[in-house]
């Protein structure tokens, strides 16, 4: 099963239940995986088991949050904190070089750390505090929730994408242990009737870190580039599913066998859409470097080894400098 569009192009839908099934089953998942992770290094997954209620939820809670007076939105934007997290207003990011900025506002959450952990006082990457709109009061319990089910949830993907490489299940565990995730809501009006050259809900990128859990709502815009067809897969919303993404650091220790593909946003439906991407980065401490089952005998590492937060300050570096 796959979904398709237009102009032929689909993305695999994974059954993440088979994780738990018999050898056959879990055999099937790693072949399935396997080859989207070669191609384009998108996919759906279904069987997830997150709650439908949560999801309901989260959309409920994210367009409460963007409905509110600006000057409220603003009160909490992350040029306040200094873990990168809060409000971003509209257009206030510009993903692709010499497009104009995005037509996309967002609110960024991470694992709340208060003053005395020792990675917040150590001054670590990206790790503090959130901001939480004083005047949604549901807002945070249900954020909180389903980032700690987003976790485990990519911990379960991270041991399917395990199988694929050869390894056991359990081989990034130590990369799963307090990792860096960052909850992401994102809103994007109607793409104008007569927009700027190149202006678009979200410019054209590839994500920095190792997956992205991306939950839709059933408004199209998600848009997929594929390298043998050269052509933008849509990748269109598929009731109770998430579209998963791998991200630079994973081609990286995959010596690019795996890909980060670049995608975009171009909300053509007319009406509001709304997104939460989940970043899974892994434990900032972690070494990545390259898997023995991705080098071929005589072949060098395209890549130092390095650890994921100096991946990731790099990878801010090269995109904010």
């Amino acid at each position: 099963m796959s979904s398709t569009n237009e102009t032929g192009g689909s993305l695999p839908i994974i059954d993440l239940s088979l994780l738990s099934g018999t050898e056959q089953q879990r055999q099937a998942l790693t072949s399935s995986l396997t080859e989207a992770c070669l191609h384009t290094g998108f996919f759906y997954i279904r069987e997830h088991g997150i709650p439908p209620e949560l999801i309901d939820q989260v959309f409920r809670e994210s367009q409460a949050l963007f409905n509110l007076p600006k000057e409220h939105k603003q009160a909490i934007h992350k040029a306040h904190s200094r873990a990168n997290r809060g409000y971003e207003s509209m257009r206030g990011q510009t993903l692709e070089t010499g497009a104009p900025p995005d037509l996309k506002e967002g609110f960024y959450i991470g694992e709340e750390l208060d003053e005395t952990d020792p990675r917040v006082q150590a001054g670590r990457f990206n790790q503090g505090g959130n901001q939480w709109p004083e005047t949604l009061p549901g807002f945070r319990n249900t954020m909180t929730s389903y980032f700690n089910a987003m976790n485990q949830l990519s911990t379960r993907i991270m041991e399917a994408l395990a199988l694929t490489l050869d390894l056991k299940p359990d081989f990034f565990t130590d990369f799963c242990h307090q990792p860096l995730s960052t909850l992401r809501l994102l809103h994007y009006p109607p793409q104008p009737a007569q927009p700027a050259p190149g202006e678009k809900g979200c410019g054209a990128h590839t994500d920095f870190g190792g997956i992205t859990v991306l939950l839709l709502d059933d408004k199209p815009g998600l848009q997929v580039w594929d390298v043998r067809c050269e052509q933008w897969i849509e990748a269109k919303p598929i009731p109770g599913t998430f579209v998963v993404n791998l991200g630079d650091m994973i081609a990286r220790w995959t010596n690019d066998c795996y890909r980060s593909t670049l995608h975009r946003v171009v909300n053509t439906s007319g009406a509001e859409r709304y997104s939460v991407p989940f970043f899974f980065s892994g434990n900032p401490d972690h070494t990545v470097t390259c898997l023995p089952t991705c080098l071929s005998e005589g072949e060098q590492p395209h890549y130092p080894s390095t650890t994921v937060e100096a991946h990731l300050m790099e990878m801010y570096r090269r995109t904010y400098a």
